[in-house]
C-alpha cells in the first residue's frame, strides 16, 4: 500500500471526515492544510466530472496519488437541486446559512412533504494519468424546514435521515463516517485501495 495520499480539498469540514477516515491507517495523508492547491475551477456538469478535476489537479500538484470527492444534496421536489451546484448554490460568496436559507425558500410553495433528497458523494482516486477509479456513495433522507444539530456542515441541520430519526448535523463524527454518502464512498475506496495493495 502507498504510504502517502493526498486529499484534494480546503474544505475544512471534510479534511475533518476524512483524515478521521484514516485515522488507524498507516497512510501519510496529505491535505490542502499541507499543500496550497490555490483555486480549481470546478467545471464539470457531473460529480464525477468535477471530482476528476479535483483529483487530476492535486496529482499535479503533489506527484501523489491523489483522492477527492465531489458530493452535493439532490431534492427531489427542485428536480435534483442543487446538485452539483449545492456550494454555490446561493451564490459565490454565500456561506451555508445563505445556501440552507435559499433551498428553504425554494421549497417554501411545495406542499408535498416530506421532502426527498438525498447526499451523493463521487470519489475520484487519481493514481496518474493512465489511471483512475471512481467510487460513489448515496445517503437517502429528507430535507427538514427548520434547523438543528451543531455538528458537520453545509446542509446537514436541514438533513434528516428517517432510518436514525436524527438530522446529519446531529450525528458524531463517527456516526457520520459510518451512515453518510462520503463514508459509503470511502469505505468502497479502502477496500479497492487494500485490495491493490494486495496483488
Amino acid at each position: 500500500m502507498s504510504k502517502k495520499l493526498f486529499i484534494a480539498t480546503q474544505n475544512r469540514g471534510k479534511i475533518r471526515e476524512f483524515k478521521n477516515m484514516f485515522e488507524n491507517s498507516e497512510v501519510e495523508i496529505l491535505t490542502g492544510d499541507d499543500i496550497e492547491l490555490g483555486d480549481i475551477e470546478e467545471s464539470g456538469k457531473t460529480f464525477h466530472e468535477n471530482a476528476l478535476i479535483k483529483a487530476k489537479a492535486g496529482y499535479e500538484k503533489t506527484g501523489t496519488p491523489t483522492i477527492a470527492d465531489d458530493s452535493g444534496l439532490e431534492v427531489d421536489a427542485l428536480n435534483g437541486e442543487p446538485g452539483v451546484y449545492s456550494a454555490r448554490y446561493a451564490g459565490e460568496n454565500a456561506n451555508d446559512r445563505d445556501r440552507i436559507n435559499f433551498l428553504l425558500n425554494k421549497l417554501k410553495n411545495i406542499a408535498t412533504k416530506p421532502y426527498k433528497a438525498r447526499f451523493k458523494s463521487i470519489i475520484c482516486y487519481y493514481i496518474n494519468e493512465n489511471r483512475y477509479h471512481f467510487f460513489e456513495g448515496i445517503w437517502e433522507g429528507e430535507i427538514e424546514d427548520d434547523l438543528k444539530g451543531d455538528n458537520g456542515f453545509g446542509y446537514d441541520p436541514i438533513f434528516f435521515d428517517p432510518t436514525l430519526s436524527k438530522r446529519a448535523a446531529e450525528l458524531s463524527l463517527e456516526e457520520k463516517s459510518k451512515y453518510s454518502h462520503r463514508g459509503k464512498a470511502l469505505k468502497q475506496f479502502f477496500e479497492f485501495y487494500t485490495k491493490e495493495d494486495n496483488e
